[in-house]
């Protein structure tokens, strides 16, 4: 069992590399073979019609868990599919054991419809700390990465997200109509204002890159699932950014969060984007 953060230190710049290679081959052999040639039984619903989840997510996913649980033996792992078929398994998070989180397909609906965006995100935690995360888009063979306390970067080159451009109209990623209340519609409609260009966003592990590039200026969501953020919030915070929830404390895998809340390319922009949700609401 690994029992202090340095160790698990020790084992990442021994073996980062492989849980980078680890990711690639189940993206190779699960993920890309089915990308635009999925056939009607490997698509399923699972919470609704918004709510999709594919045979490339299930088998990436059990590909991810026996390999990553191989390399760090006394791990843990919290994937989007195995809490699906057993939620109480998502309790693993506030355990002590360290936990890789993994979303095998991030951006499931944009796999479904043949579009590339689409991510697979894996973020390794201990004890509530966010210590690594990658994030690998398949369909253009980029990777992210970062750990904690050494920087971002995109395929070995440093990420900086800067701060927006002043006079540019900010730009927010946010929670999908879909899967929105009408009380959470309603807070949206704080950014509805000069200055701001709010959009639905797609997959939120490429909503997070985009941010640490410098690309997008902050979202704003509704949702605590780990696995859509562990490895993104590492990422943007690593590259400089900041995250806030609407009560103006850093975002908690572990839950508990006073939503929504915000990842932004710099602090005063993350306070600005919680200050709009709070007068929307």
């Amino acid at each position: 069992m690994i029992d202090s953060t340095e160790t698990i230190e020790e084992f990442l710049a021994q073996h980062a590399s492989d849980v980078e290679e680890e990711i690639r081959r189940a993206a190779a052999a699960e993920i890309m073979p089915r990308w635009r040639r999925l056939a009607a039984h490997e698509v399923d619903q699972k919470a609704g019609p918004h709510d999709l989840v594919t045979d490339a997510d299930r088998k990436a996913e059990l590909y991810l868990t026996e390999a990553l649980l191989a390399l760090l033996p006394g791990s843990v792992v919290v994937g989007e599919e195995a809490v699906h078929a057993n939620p109480v398994s998502y309790e693993a998070l506030r355990g002590d054991a360290p936990v890789w989180i993994v979303d095998p397909v991030d951006g499931t609906r944009q796999f479904v419809r043949g579009e590339p965006g689409f991510c697979t995100l894996v973020a390794l935690a201990h004890g509530g700390t966010l210590l690594a995360s990658w994030t690998y888009a398949p369909a253009s063979d980029r990777l992210a990465t970062a750990q904690q306390g050494k920087g971002a970067y995109l395929d070995g080159e440093r990420l900086f997200a800067g701060v927006p451009e002043p006079g540019r109209d900010l730009r927010v990623a946010t929670s999908d109509p879909d899967y929105t209340t009408d009380e959470q519609k309603h807070a949206l409609l704080g950014l509805r204002t000069d200055g701001v260009a709010p959009r639905s966003c797609g997959s939120a592990g490429l909503e997070y890159l985009a941010i640490a590039q410098g690309n997008s200026d902050a979202t704003a969501f509704f949702w605590e699932a780990a696995w859509d953020h562990a490895a993104g919030l590492l990422l943007v915070e690593e590259a400089g950014g900041a995250h806030l929830t609407l009560a103006g404390e850093r975002f908690r895998i572990t839950g508990g969060n006073a939503l929504p809340f915000t990842a932004a390319r710099d602090a005063a922009t993350a306070r600005r984007v919680v200050a709009l949700l709070a007068g929307g609401a």
